[in-house]
């Protein structure tokens, strides 16, 4: 009789946008202190997992253009197997929807759910900060999905308050373009002495994205992007104008209402691809997982 397949389970892995994005300083092991407001949104990766009796780790599905063995949610379950001693192994497949190298930490997300789906089927029962600190390992956005929450974020981005953020619709572009993330940190002009700032104290319109200016010169794709979409402005409803997420290579505009959001995305140029989505408070992966708020 033929071996059965393995039951695969089909989980989220939510996308963030960037706020604002400030630098302290820089740190003695070459990091950056940073401070930022992750806001989760509602497009999502799809990764199915699947136990294996074997104990191998085995991606089927994903990105043809990224190595398994270069893959973090193929990381994160080799990870999660090293640090629980787990004798079980996994069958992945990441379906992507989250635009690679935007800065919407789609890596990331991917990495977080396999941590949490697995640590379930596997049942080796670590809590969520266990498993925010085995993220942590492989990539600084993954505490935050590990977490499940829109945060204000601290340190690398890893020490994480929780926040209920205004109802809010996004319109998204990515103009075409992979920004290096190293390259923008390494950047000499890069502002790195942001003053400190407090939840209590923030004011969106105070704070901004430090790494905009940089990506602006050296990717004038992006910069196009954001001139675009800040000239879109006029509509009633918009908060701040255009931003980067992260290092980029996507931007964004925060609506009050869909309509307005999906208006001004049937005008988006060819060449860009667009999508709209709703901000969350709380992961859909948590809710998939029963996990508490």
């Amino acid at each position: 009789m033929a071996p059965l397949t393995p039951a695969l389970s089909w989980w989220p892995a939510p996308a963030k946008l960037n706020l604002f994005l400030h630098i302290i300083a820089r740190r003695s092991d070459g990091y950056h202190e940073l401070q930022t407001l992750f806001q989760l949104i509602d497009l999502n990766d799809r990764i199915g997992l699947a136990a294996r009796a074997d104990g191998r780790i085995e991606r089927v599905t994903g990105m043809a253009d990224v190595a398994p063995e270069r893959d973090l949610a193929v990381r994160a379950a080799q990870a999660l197997q090293r640090h629980s001693g787990a004798s079980l192994g996994a069958e992945l497949h990441v379906i992507k929807h989250i635009p690679a190298g935007g800065g919407l930490g789609g890596g990331s997300s991917d990495a977080a759910t396999v941590l949490l789906g697995l640590n379930r089927l596997w049942g080796t029962g670590l809590t969520l900060d266990e498993l925010a600190t085995l993220g942590f390992g492989l990539g600084a956005d993954v505490p935050l999905f590990v977490r499940g929450a829109s945060a204000w974020g601290e340190g690398r981005g890893e020490r994480l308050q929780a926040l209920s953020l205004p109802p809010r619709w996004y319109l998204v572009i990515h103009p075409g373009v992979s920004v290096s993330t190293a390259e923008i940190f390494q950047a000499p002009e890069l502002t790195r002495n942001s003053s400190p700032l407090t939840i209590r104290s923030f004011a969106p319109g105070q704070t901004r994205n430090v790494c905009e200016p940089v990506v602006r010169v050296r990717y004038p794709e992006v910069a196009a992007a954001l001139d675009w979409l800040d000239a879109q402005s006029g509509v009633r409803d918009a908060h701040q104008g255009a931003r980067l997420t992260g290092t980029g290579a996507c931007v964004f505009a925060s609506f009050e209402r869909e309509q307005h959001a999906r208006q001004i995305a049937q005008r988006v140029p060819v060449g860009w691809s667009s999508f709209v989505a709703r901000g969350l408070d709380r992961s859909p992966l948590h809710a998939a997982l029963g996990l508490a708020s």
